[in-house]
Order: structure tokens, then C-alpha cells, then sequence
């Protein structure tokens, strides 16, 4: 009887040495770095929400009201800018109709003049044809000459104004070479003959000048 008691106190005893060595073995077991940082955030996160005071609601109040500021004040840059590319583009509308306008008054009369051009043309040529020191002749070309100024003078208060290049350099721009003749004195591509004049409304050219050209 007292040899089975001691064997079951022996048998117990070796179990609570087994026991605090399980325990000593996994207190002493190493410990991942992943596991230090997860329960060094959860302190963390712990300790700060216990440092964190609770919001007011006038704080609360405060900071919505200060959000819905901060989107008013965006929206209206946001709106600021439009208005501004919209003025630009009005003002270029503008600039661009007032351009169109100056133009028309400019060039309104182009047609016009044109047509006015072969009047004039009509009367240079009657003039040719015309003897001014002839006595029987002399009032025709007076009649006739008066009114060719009177026509071109009218025509230069709307802006046409005559292009008569005698004895000045070619200018392919104003002047179209009906034909080219070798002058002995006279320099290269000058103006030697002027068969029909040239026209320009307002600077704008609506007739070349026919024209004959030195080698």
C-alpha cells in the first residue's frame, strides 16, 4: 500500500516537472518579427485611441462647415476660370465681327469699281482718238476729259486709285508683263510701255496694270 502511494506521488511529481518545463519552453521560444510589429501596432493603435478626446459636436459642426467651404471656394475658381475663357472667346467674336465689317465697307464697292473700269478705259481711248489742237475738235475733248476726271475723282473718294508703273521697276504684284523688248539705256525689268492702267480699292489690287517690259 505505501509502495503504490509513493509510486503515484513519484508519477505526479514527474508530471508537474514535465508541465513547468512546457511552459518554460514556450516562453523561451523565439518570437517572428512580424508577430513583435503586429502586437507593437496593436499597442499602438490602442494607446492612441485612448489618447484621443472625443470630438465636440460643435467641433464636429466646425469641421463639416469648414469642408463645405473648402468645395464652395473650388467650385468657384472652377466657375472663375470659365468666365474668363468665356469673355475671351466673346471678345474674339467681337474683334473678328468688327473685322469682317471694316472689310465689307472696304471692299463693298469692289464689283462696282470694276465695272467703273471699263467706263474709264472707253474714255481714255475716245480721248486718244481725239485732236486737241484741232478747232472743230477742241470742245469734244474739253466734254470728254471733264468728264473722265470728274469719273476718277469720284472713284478715288471710295479708295480706287489708278496704278500707272511708266518707268518704274516690274512689280509682278501690281503689274502683269504683256511682253518684253530690249531698250538700248534702259535697265532690266523697268516699265517701258503701260498698255491699260492698273486699279486698287483701299490698297487691295482689283485690276493689274498691263504693261511692257525692257530685257
Amino acid at each position: 500500500m505505501t509502495t503504490e502511494s509513493n509510486k503515484a506521488a513519484e508519477e505526479a511529481a514527474t508530471s508537474q516537472e514535465e508541465t513547468v518545463q512546457q511552459s518554460t519552453d514556450q516562453d523561451n521560444a523565439p518570437v517572428s518579427e512580424e508577430t513583435v510589429q503586429a502586437q507593437s501596432t496593436e499597442n499602438d493603435n490602442a494607446e492612441a485611441s485612448e489618447e484621443a478626446p472625443a470630438l465636440s459636436p460643435e467641433l464636429e459642426k466646425i469641421i463639416e462647415l469648414e469642408q463645405s467651404l473648402a468645395q464652395a471656394q473650388a467650385k468657384v475658381e472652377q466657375q472663375k476660370d470659365s468666365v474668363i475663357r468665356a469673355k475671351a472667346e466673346v471678345d474674339n467674336i467681337r474683334r473678328r465681327s468688327a473685322q469682317d465689317v471694316e472689310k465689307a465697307k472696304k471692299f463693298s464697292l469692289e464689283k462696282f469699281a470694276t465695272e467703273m473700269l471699263s467706263v474709264v478705259d472707253n474714255l481714255e481711248r475716245g480721248l486718244a482718238t481725239i485732236d486737241a489742237e484741232a478747232e472743230d475738235q477742241k470742245a469734244t475733248f474739253e466734254g470728254v476729259n471733264l468728264t473722265l476726271q470728274g469719273l476718277l475723282s469720284g472713284l478715288e473718294k471710295f479708295g480706287v486709285k489708278a496704278v500707272d508703273p511708266q518707268d518704274q521697276p516690274f512689280n509682278p504684284e501690281f503689274h502683269q508683263a504683256m511682253s518684253m523688248q530690249e531698250v538700248e539705256g534702259v535697265a532690266a525689268n523697268t516699265v517701258i510701255a503701260v498698255m491699260q492702267k492698273g486699279y486698287e480699292l483701299n490698297g487691295r489690287l482689283i485690276r493689274p496694270a498691263m504693261v511692257m517690259v525692257a530685257k
